[in-house]
């Protein structure tokens, strides 16, 4: 049973802003279902980026978030969400969706229908990077094709051959899965088999004992931290199947280790995540914040990167209009060809918006490193980890 949705305004502090236009964002991603443990630090980033812009007093407008529940797997639940932010709360972009079959459907069913801009934070499907978006669609998270990439040389580096691969059966998963796959065979992996798995199940034996026949050096699970990927691990646990799993992104959050317990440690895998300075300024400005968040769990710099974003280009373009502001996004993201815009990092929102007013070029870096490539994704860094002791230790950046 899914919770009350949680939809609210977020009215934040309007310092210096009493002339200026009140602007609602919205921010839509799953409060509940598969991710929500993730949400709320994605959510209070998204936030304190806006309540950063309208304290700074420099702005034309100030700033308040409408949540609306995407439930990462409805994408009705998340078409209605999206409605009802547009036409009854009147927001002017989306920060969202969050999981990449529900972010399609909006961009499709709602975003492109009423010309409203979305900047996801997470969203990563390959797919994503051919949708048609009439220049509105945006996401500061790389796509899943990269994270193929990485995981088949973390593998090939850790001298596994052979991989049995489950996945989410939906859009993100799909994507991934194929993702991976390719790129562990390019480094001369073989894939045993490659099967879905249903979110939200009470007994996952019969996947497990499917993968199991199929074998394989350990069991990669491109699924949710919150449902079926966390229900697969402890059936392979409890049944002797596999004693490693390979993790990528979506199974990466703290209530996973905190579910399976002490079992679950010498797993790995990788997430999207920067190690840019802005990466470490974001983390102790989420403990000091009003609501405070921990700017490390995933997605968190991207949801500040992403509100950072829509605000920066709506003062630079003087505009609410998506798509007027929207074609100012990738140009504050990259800055000038010639690299001469001035560096943006967390806390300096009000220095860009000074920067802005004085013609001055700026290069939003932000917490997670954002370069924004072909048709308006991250170019992306990931962190590679291994679970000890219940937590995920960082090895690398990649």
């Amino acid at each position: 049973m899914k919770k009350m949705l949680m939809a609210s305004a977020a009215t934040l502090a309007l310092t210096g802003a009493a002339s200026a236009e009140d602007v609602k964002l919205g921010i839509l991603i799953g409060f509940t279902g598969p991710i929500e443990s993730l949400t709320s630090h994605m959510a209070a980033a998204s936030e304190l980026a806006m309540a950063e812009v309208n304290a700074s007093g420099k702005a034309a407008n100030a700033y308040a978030s409408v949540r609306g529940d995407s439930t990462c797997v409805d994408a009705a639940a998340a078409t209605a969400a999206a409605e009802r932010m547009i036409t009854a709360d009147g927001v002017k972009g989306i920060i969202g969706g969050d999981c990449s079959g529900v972010t399609g459907a909006v961009l499709q069913n709602v975003a492109r229908p009423n010309g409203i801009a979305m900047v996801s934070p997470s969203a990563t499907s390959p797919a994503l990077s051919t949708a048609e978006d009439d220049g509105l669609f945006f996401r500061t998270a790389p796509s899943d094709a990269r994270e193929g990439e990485i995981m088949g040389e973390i593998l090939s580096e850790k001298g596994v051959k052979t991989i049995a691969l489950t996945y989410s059966n939906s859009d993100y998963g799909k994507g991934l899965a194929e993702a991976i796959a390719a790129g562990f065979q390019a480094k001369g992996g073989t894939v045993s088999i490659n099967i879905p798995h249903e979110d939200g199940k009470a007994d996952y034996s019969a996947e497990v004992a499917s993968l199991a026949a199929a074998g394989g050096d350990l069991l990669v699970v491109a699924g949710y931290l919150d449902q079926g990927g966390k229900g697969i691990i402890q059936a392979s646990l409890d049944s002797g199947a596999f004693a490693t799993f390979g993790l990528p992104g979506g199974m990466v959050g703290d209530s996973l280790p905190a579910a399976i317990g002490p079992a679950l440690d010498g797993s790995y895998g990788q997430v999207a995540q920067s190690d840019s300075p802005g990466a470490a300024i974001l983390t102790e400005m989420g403990k000091t914040a009003a609501t405070a968040f921990d700017a490390t769990s995933p997605y968190s710099m991207e949801s500040y990167d992403a509100a950072a974003l829509i605000m920066l280009a709506m003062e630079a373009t003087k505009s609410t209009d998506s798509k007027v502001y929207s074609a100012k996004i990738m140009e504050i993201a990259n800055g000038p060809a010639d690299g001469s815009g001035v560096k943006i990092l967390p806390g300096e929102l009000g220095k860009a918006l000074e920067l802005i007013a004085a013609g001055t070029a700026i290069d939003y870096d932000g917490a997670s490193g954002v370069t924004l490539v072909g048709p308006g994704e991250s170019a992306g860094r990931y962190k590679q980890f291994e679970i000890k002791g219940g937590k995920y230790e960082t090895v690398t950046f990649r």
